[in-house]
């Protein structure tokens, strides 16, 4: 199934068919899909209307350099901030991992956002897509930090999506803009990169979104359209049963299975749950390309549904927001991490 992107604010005619078609799960919204927050909780309102309840609404609301949602949203500072926290005090590090994952998760499912592609479980070693999206470099406390995070959203009733497995941190490239690859035999990449992944799994992540890097002495295909990856790895040696998540198909390291409606096909064909298609000007051909989804389909997404929250004047009238956001935001105060 797919996650579509939307041109605007609000829904175009043209946008309406496409929400109700049958291979759409739901919506992945951006900066431009964004004006206010009364302007978000009608879009997702008529997200819903002309699609059905069952759609999913969601963002990559990680903080720092990636936060969609701005104006009226706490700014989250990026997760390396948390990571030079880690190297002086653990236990704080890890108290600040939950209360920003909760602040991100509340303001989110009061705005009627199920769930943010989050938290980056990536190791922190100079990749130029990930930065200081990513926690840290060791890969011991970027798990225990990965972990928190997946604890502190499911307090703020959301389900958490580690990215991006098997892990885009130890490659220079960025997908966006180029083929990454990542030349390092399994053993040296289950030593290192897969650790973060595996913690935050048993902490009961629900979803796992693919990276679009090349592993070679693994896999000839990009992770996201690999069944080594996702059904011998993720599935078989991991145990992880809960959903799969390309990355957007629109990037250039996605080019490699063809068209779009080849690469959607690659994708499901590997064994991803989900497909995003985060550009209107694909959605069309990407919707032509999913065969009618099973029943079944649309129930193993059903974790991703946000739980119910607080609304917003119940977030704004809680003493507990106001002392995580004050900690949170102080970190934006520090030195660079």
């Amino acid at each position: 199934m797919l996650l579509i992107g939307l041109a605007g604010t609000g829904i175009a005619e043209r946008e309406r068919a496409w929400l109700a078609a049958p291979g759409v799960a739901g919506v992945i919204l951006f900066a431009r899909n964004y004006a206010s927050r009364d302007q978000l909780i009608a879009l997702t309102e008529a997200i819903r209307e002309a699609g059905g309840e069952h759609l999913l609404v969601a963002v990559d609301q990680e903080g720092g350099p990636v936060q969609r949602f701005r104006d009226g949203f706490t700014r989250l500072p990026a997760l390396a901030k948390i990571g030079a926290v880690f190297d002086r005090d653990p236990e704080e590090a890890v108290r600040l991992a939950e209360e920003h994952a909760w602040v991100m998760a509340g303001e989110l499912r009061a705005s009627g956002v199920d769930f943010s592609f989050a938290p980056v479980a990536d190791l922190a070693r100079g990749n130029a897509a990930i930065g200081p999206r990513a926690f840290h470099a060791d890969p011991e406390v970027a798990a225990e930090l990965t972990a928190a995070y997946v604890r502190g959203m499911h307090l703020g009733g959301m389900a958490a999506v580690l990215k991006h497995f098997p892990g885009h941190g130890s490659v220079a490239a960025d997908t966006h803009k180029a083929q990454a690859i990542d030349p390092r035999p399994l053993d040296a990449i289950r030593a290192a990169d897969l650790r973060p992944f595996a913690e935050a799994m048993a902490a009961h992540a629900e979803a796992v979104m693919m990276a679009h890097v090349v592993y070679p002495a693994v896999d000839a295909q990009p992770a996201g359209y690999s069944r080594v990856w996702i059904e011998q790895v993720l599935r078989g040696e991991l145990g992880f049963a809960g959903v799969v998540v390309s990355d957007d198909i629109s990037m250039a390291a996605a080019g490699v299975a063809g068209s779009v409606a080849g690469r959607v096909q690659a994708h499901l064909a590997a064994g991803c749950d989900l497909v995003l298609a985060c550009f209107p000007e694909v959605v069309e051909e990407a919707i032509a390309a999913v065969p009618a989804p099973p029943p079944a389909a649309r129930e193993r997404l059903s974790p991703l549904r946000g739980a119910i929250g607080a609304s917003w004047g119940g977030l704004l009238d809680n003493p507990q927001r106001d002392r995580f956001v004050a900690r949170i935001t102080a970190l934006d105060a520090e030195d660079p991490a």
